[in-house]
C-alpha cells in the first residue's frame, strides 16, 4: 500500500518545480540592455535557411545581414553553438547617418570610428569600449529562426 504523504509530497514538489518554472518565465530581459545611445523597438522576423539569402546560416562561422528590423537592421551568426543575432547599430554613439556597422565576415565595424565587434560574442575586437552589441532573442524550429524584440 502506498503512503498517503507520498502523494502529498510529490504534489508539493510539483506546485514548488512548477513555481520556480513561472517565476524564470517572467523574469525580464531588460538587463540586457542598459545603453542610453541604443533604445531597441520591437520586431519579428522569421529566415528560413532554405532560401538562398540565409542559406549560409545552415553552416558555423557565416553571418547575415537583414536589413528592415531592429533600429539600423541586424546580424546574424551560426556561431557553431546555435544562432546569435545582434543589432547593427554600434552601441556606443548615438545612431545617426553613419551608425549602421558593416558586415565583414564574423565582425561588424562603424564607419563612423572604426568600431570593430566580433559577431560570437558581441564585444568589441579591442576589448575596450564600454558596450557591447545589442543582442535580440533567437528561437530555432527546423529550417526557420525567428529572431524578435
Amino acid at each position: 500500500m502506498i503512503n498517503p504523504n507520498f502523494f502529498f509530497r510529490t504534489k508539493l514538489l510539483l506546485c514548488f518545480l512548477a513555481f520556480g518554472v513561472v517565476l524564470q518565465s517572467c523574469s525580464s530581459d531588460d538587463n540586457r540592455i542598459n545603453n542610453p545611445n541604443i533604445n531597441p523597438i520591437s520586431f519579428s522576423v522569421n529566415l528560413n535557411t532554405n532560401l538562398p539569402e540565409y542559406s549560409q546560416l545552415q553552416f558555423p562561422g557565416n553571418s547575415v545581414y537583414v536589413s528592415g528590423v531592429g533600429i539600423r537592421g541586424i546580424f546574424v551568426i551560426n556561431t557553431g553553438a546555435g544562432i546569435r543575432a545582434w543589432e547593427a547599430t554600434d552601441p556606443n554613439h548615438v545612431p545617426n547617418s553613419c551608425s549602421t556597422m558593416t558586415l565583414n565576415g564574423t565582425e561588424a565595424t562603424c564607419p563612423c570610428e572604426e568600431n570593430t565587434y566580433t559577431l560570437f560574442t558581441g564585444q568589441d575586437t579591442a576589448q575596450e569600449l564600454p558596450y557591447t552589441l545589442v543582442e535580440y532573442r533567437v528561437a530555432e524550429n527546423g529550417n526557420l529562426i525567428n529572431v524578435s524584440y
